[in-house]
């Protein structure tokens, strides 16, 4: 399709995943067809190896493409690559795509440190670097702090890192943008949905794909203990929202089970779910909330985006440790972590629900609703420091000039 369209000269191709990579197949029979020639030959693997770059997304076996080599030869037919089975294929005789693209890949990369570790695990002899994730900042920053920020730093669009100073802008401004934007989050909730939200709430926010791995109902493990820390540590309203893929059962029952704990927790604590989650809702959401709640199941977050969108907004995060958070987390800086870190096994996971959920708990209880209610102007640190440390780092404009530097350019 490329060359159709007239692109001759190309230096490098990008591969996101090993969906992209049957694209080896035809610059290898670019280099056959140049030496007129059915065997591969050294030469030529390095001159397709010296085009490709490869970032992997996932840390879930799952999510890794493999097919059965006699669909493979049905479907494209006899392939000189296919002598290459001991590096790009699984047993029982099933090609892996990312091994394909591991393969045939210059430069190799997961998309946060701590997934760049578990690639390195996961497929071992290769050399996986890791450029972490970020978000367009022009586009997720709502209109409110964009004209705060067009006022105090108006450079913050062209260079993103200049959104560092934002440890500078005034905390009643911050305070102004953020309950403008809470507002209409809360408006758009009553209106659509009748929840009776109360703006001077603590609301905390969590929206993502509902899928059992990132566990939206962690925060519902224990309703009685919720009901004690909304009455002795603070009121809070907790806003979901999120699709499940049509044939992921577990998914959908975890939207349910939210259903059915948002009649048990009322009226103490109330929750509203969210339908058809799509970027224009997300940019309503996001911005309006007082906290940005992620709890994976680790290490199976390869990197997430949505905490780096909240802190765009100055919305601080409490998260498990996982993806990017184990680099954006400062502790009572620019949010707050949801237990200790812990260097993964091979093949295990860490945390259990149960641990996770105390550790939820216990920080929400004796950490955040406190500083939120009796000490604002902390709170207001913690909220300028998240826009400002991670605002001005996990953002498209790092990413790509990292991208530009690690991966396209040497």
């Amino acid at each position: 399709m490329l060359r159709a369209l007239g692109y001759r000269r190309l230096d490098r191709f990008h591969m996101n995943e090993g969906h992209a990579a049957f694209l080896i197949l035809e610059l290898l029979n670019e280099q056959l067809g140049h030496k007129g020639s059915k065997r591969l030959k050294a030469a030529q693997l390095k001159a397709v190896r010296d085009q490709c770059v490869f970032t992997t997304h996932t840390p879930l076996a799952a999510g890794h493409d493999k097919f059965p080599m006699a669909m493979v030869r049905q479907v494209i037919g006899r392939h000189p690559v296919w002598s290459l089975r001991k590096d790009i294929c699984d047993a029982p005789n099933a090609l892996n795509m990312t091994r394909l693209a591991l393969r045939f890949s210059r430069y190799i990369n997961g998309v946060s440190a701590q997934h760049g570790q578990t690639s390195r695990e996961m497929f071992g002899g290769y050399r996986i670097d890791a450029i972490t994730n970020g978000v367009h900042a022009a586009t997720w920053a709502a209109p409110p702090f964009q004209r705060l920020l067009d006022r105090h730093i108006p450079a913050w669009r062209t260079d993103n890192f200049s959104l560092r100073y934002a440890l500078t802008l005034p905390e009643e401004q911050v305070w102004t943008a953020h309950t403008r934007c809470k507002t209409r989050l809360i408006e758009h909730i009553n209106k659509t949905h009748g929840a009776a939200f109360d703006p001077d709430v603590f609301t905390i926010g969590f929206a993502r794909r509902a899928t059992a791995y990132k566990r939206a109902d962690l925060v519902l493990h224990s309703v009685s203990r919720l009901k004690k820390i909304a009455a002795g540590a603070g009121a809070f309203q907790i806003v979901f929202a999120g699709k499940a893929h049509p044939r992921d059962e577990p998914g959908q029952a975890l939207i349910r089970k939210i259903f059915k704990a948002r009649h048990r927790l009322a009226p103490e604590v109330r929750i509203v779910y969210l339908p058809n989650y799509d970027i224009a809702l997300a940019k309503v959401l996001i911005p309006g909330v007082d906290l940005w709640l992620n709890t994976p199941q680790p290490p199976h977050e390869a990197s997430g985006t949505s905490g780096m969108k909240a802190a765009l907004n100055a919305v601080p995060s409490l998260s498990v440790l996982d993806g990017w958070w184990t680099e954006g987390c400062v502790e009572n800086l620019t949010g707050w972590a949801i237990g200790r870190h812990v260097k993964q096994r091979k093949g295990k996971k860490s945390g259990s629900a149960a641990a996770h959920a105390k550790a939820l708990y216990d920080k929400l209880e004796k950490v955040i609703l406190p500083m939120y209610y009796n000490d604002r102007s902390r709170y207001l640190r913690v909220m300028t420091s998240a826009l400002a440390l991670n605002g001005s780092f996990f953002n498209t404009q790092r990413m790509v000039r990292e991208y530009l530097l690690k991966a396209y350019v040497q």
